[in-house]
């Protein structure tokens, strides 16, 4: 076990390096300027993210299909993740994480728009899409979409399931004294009851749990803010200048260069934001929507929500509090976060705790709903009744299991994920440019698909 922990440790990295953060970047620019700054166009994405459009086709509003992505997306990597970045990267980093999601919002657009164009209704009359079909169907590349579904339903049981069952098990045993066995027990039978009646209930759930669980987070993260006001515009003038001159940061952070800043902070962005991996244009598609252009737009939403605010809201509380408290240690970004919330009185604690479980909780259904469409598309739909129970299983397995070698492997499968996700997206990046300058540039987003 040791050595399969080392292998899937190194290969990890060696996926996760450079160039992997050289070509998801790269995408985003490319994408970002091909598209004319779609970014320009978010309040008509969060607008039309909260208008219903019921005579359009498709299984579950756009709201729904946002908040579903939202719940797999919002995940522990806005907290410890950005923890992580810090710890290793230095303040600086929270910069590039959240250059990451400015620029992660034309990728995202672009993976909705293809969700819509290529996706396809079963014999059971439900809307399916994402990647795999894109490949299918826009590039003639069935082998490369076949691999694309395996990785995503290897994913699902890695970073969907086990390790984010194991986050809250682990929390609540460090802070609450609860036994894994029991908190495994309760998060089994809530995941039971609610991915067993399908997209339609893990949407609903999801359209409840998403906004009242960020709105939570995001006020807690506004009162810190101001326990800590005298810090915050020093933080953020930190953030700014050890992004490009990392000896500023001085004080308890750690020293690196420019490059550890961008590598972590880009790292940590893109893996929270999930841009590129083409994980959330698998729920895109089962949209209500009148044109792909309509639910490009709103799954583009689900990264300024995930990154531009909620992990930038993060990195100001943490480098406020470090500068606040320089006490605060990093060992890792687990403790990073523990400790710069726990300085808070009152809230700190149990903010984190509401943060932390409702973020994990709510990634366990999303994922649910992309490993079942991947399981649909290798196997058929009657195999994802048995991938439900084996889901749940291992929602229950993870929060008694130590799970370094799942985090290892999870990180592969969501790095082998983006591969073929981006070959589809670059690939097809005329189709992107066709349909964004017919709805978009040509202002038809209320016209009907016809093609």
């Amino acid at each position: 076990m040791e050595l399969l922990n080392d292998f899937f440790r190194d290969f990890s990295n060696l996926l996760w390096g450079w160039p992997m953060i050289i070509l998801l970047l790269g995408t985003h620019i490319y994408l970002t300027i091909i598209l004319r700054f779609p970014q320009r166009k978010i309040f008509t994405a969060i607008r039309l993210s909260v208008k219903k459009d019921p005579n359009a086709q498709g299984d579950v509003s756009q709201f729904g299909s946002l908040a579903t992505a939202l719940a797999a997306t919002i995940g522990t990597g806005n907290i410890i993740g950005v923890a992580t970045a810090i710890a290793l990267g230095g303040p600086g980093a929270v910069l590039w994480c959240w250059l990451t999601g400015v620029f992660g919002i034309s990728t995202k657009y672009a993976e909705g728009l293809l969700a819509i164009k290529y996706r396809e209704v079963t014999p059971q009359g439900k809307m399916i899409g994402g990647p795999m079909y894109a490949l299918e169907k826009g590039l003639r590349m069935r082998w490369l979409a076949v691999l694309f579904a395996v990785f995503t339903a290897f994913a699902s049981f890695g970073i969907g399931s086990t390790v984010q069952a194991n986050a809250i098990s682990t929390l609540t045993s460090e802070v609450y004294t609860v036994s894994p066995y029991i908190s495994g027990l309760v998060i089994c039978l809530l995941t039971a009851a609610v991915v067993l009646g399908g997209v339609k209930s893990i949407a609903r759930v999801c359209g409840m749990l998403v906004p009242f669980m960020a709105l939570v987070y995001v006020l807690g993260c506004i009162y810190i803010i101001g326990v800590n006001a005298q810090y915050v515009w020093p933080a953020i003038k930190l953030i700014v200048e050890a992004a490009f001159t990392p000896e500023a940061a001085g004080g308890g952070f750690i020293g690196s260069t420019v490059m550890t800043a961008a590598r972590f902070g880009i790292a940590r962005g893109l893996f929270s934001n999930e841009s590129g991996l083409g994980s959330a244009p698998i729920v895109a598609a089962a949209a209500q929507t009148r044109n792909p252009v309509r639910q490009a737009l709103v799954s583009s939403s689900g990264t300024f929500w995930d990154t531009v605010v909620i992990c930038a809201l993060t990195g100001i509380v943490i480098v406020s509090s470090v500068l606040a408290y320089p006490d605060i240690t990093f060992e890792s970004g687990s403790t990073l976060t523990k400790e710069a919330f726990a300085k808070i009185p009152f809230i700190g604690t149990p903010l984190l705790t509401f943060g932390l479980t409702t973020f994990a909780f709510s990634t366990i259904l999303g994922w649910c709903y992309y490993g079942e469409r991947a399981i649909e598309y290798l196997k058929g739909y009657r195999w994802v009744i048995a991938y439900r129970i084996a889901y749940i299983a291992a929602v229950f397995i993870g929060s008694i299991m130590s799970l370094q070698m799942v985090w290892n492997f999870a990180d592969c499968m969501n790095a082998l994920m983006a591969i073929p996700n981006l070959i589809s997206i670059l690939a097809l990046s005329g189709v992107l440019v066709h349909e964004t300058r017919k709805y978009l540039w040509r202002n038809r987003l209320d016209e009907e698909m016809n093609d």
